[in-house]
């Protein structure tokens, strides 16, 4: 049996818009996939700790406030800390096309704008996933 791609999806920061990140778990739950949805106004602590207790192999981040560019590098740090390397972080939402280059330096695996399909997302998470177990 193949092991299904549980991703953690989660809203940090204040933004309390959260229905494109609920139209997201549910398209990955919808292709397989063990979605667990933090919820609103998420810590990068309390982000990180969710997808180590729940083991994870994916973090969504959806980030409409423009917080980006602090949130998602203490996420990644916050990772490294805890030696959780092995843990692809995505990030969607308002992110201009420079910030979205230097998330991807940072090590963000993909960044989904505005647009991006439902289909595009779910292919990419089990492409990057199932290369990083061979």
């Amino acid at each position: 049996m193949e092991n299904r791609i549980r991703v953690l999806v989660a809203k940090p920061g204040l933004d309390g818009h959260d229905r494109g990140a609920k139209v997201i778990a549910r398209a990955l739950r919808d292709a397989g996939m063990e979605v667990i949805y933090t919820g609103l106004r998420q810590t990068p602590e309390m982000i990180v700790s969710a997808a180590l207790q729940e083991d994870v192999q994916v973090i969504g981040l959806s980030i409409l406030s423009g917080a980006h560019n602090a949130i998602v590098p203490k996420v990644l740090e916050l990772l490294r800390e805890k030696k959780m390397n092995d843990v692809q972080v995505v990030v969607g939402g308002i992110i201009p096309d420079d910030d979205a280059a230097e998330l991807m330096k940072l090590g963000v695996a993909a960044v989904f704008q505005p647009g991006a399909s439902l289909e595009e997302i779910v292919n990419f998470l089990r492409s990057a996933v199932y290369k990083r177990n061979e």
